[in-house]
């Protein structure tokens, strides 16, 4: 009788590429956790800027709710689209709410702040604070706006 083996295939270096494809999704992996964390990084800066505009708007409509006899002297005379180039105030509280303003958020001039200060009703009015950032990496600015009505009575 005569019996013929069959040839064993050889399966040299198949270790060698299965180690290479785990080596490369694991790394892909990791690329995409790190996209993940700058992603998340920009986001919380984001939102700590938004946070800072959102208590300096807070905070100058505190003082006008204080100091209602003189409320007209904080428009900044900004009456364009959001975070055009106006005129900065030259009233004292807002000067130096201006200057708070542009050591607290990036890109922040203080003539790009606007104040607008209207009367919808007798004795009352209508304050429009908007307050522009352009943050280090950002291509355009971000703002914030917020209004209140306060009574001059």
């Amino acid at each position: 009788m005569n019996t013929h083996s069959i040839p064993s295939i050889q399966q040299d270096g198949s270790s060698l590429l299965e180690a290479l494809v785990a080596i490369l999704i694991f790394s892909i992996g990791i690329i995409g956790l790190m996209g993940l964390q700058a992603v998340s990084i920009k986001n919380s800066s984001d939102a700590k800027y938004r946070a800072d505009a959102a208590y300096a708007a807070n905070q100058i409509i505190g003082q006008m709710w204080v100091d209602r006899a003189n409320i007209d002297n904080y428009a900044t005379g900004g009456t364009g689209a959001a975070c055009s180039i106006g005129t900065a105030s030259t009233a004292a509280n807002v000067s130096n709410w201006l200057s708070q303003i542009s050591n607290l958020l990036p890109g922040a001039v203080a003539t790009k702040q606007q104040i607008m200060v209207t009367s919808p009703l007798t004795n009352t009015k209508l304050v429009k604070v908007t307050i522009c950032w352009q943050g280090p990496q950002d291509t355009t600015a971000h703002n914030f706006v917020t209004t209140a009505q306060i009574n001059t009575n």
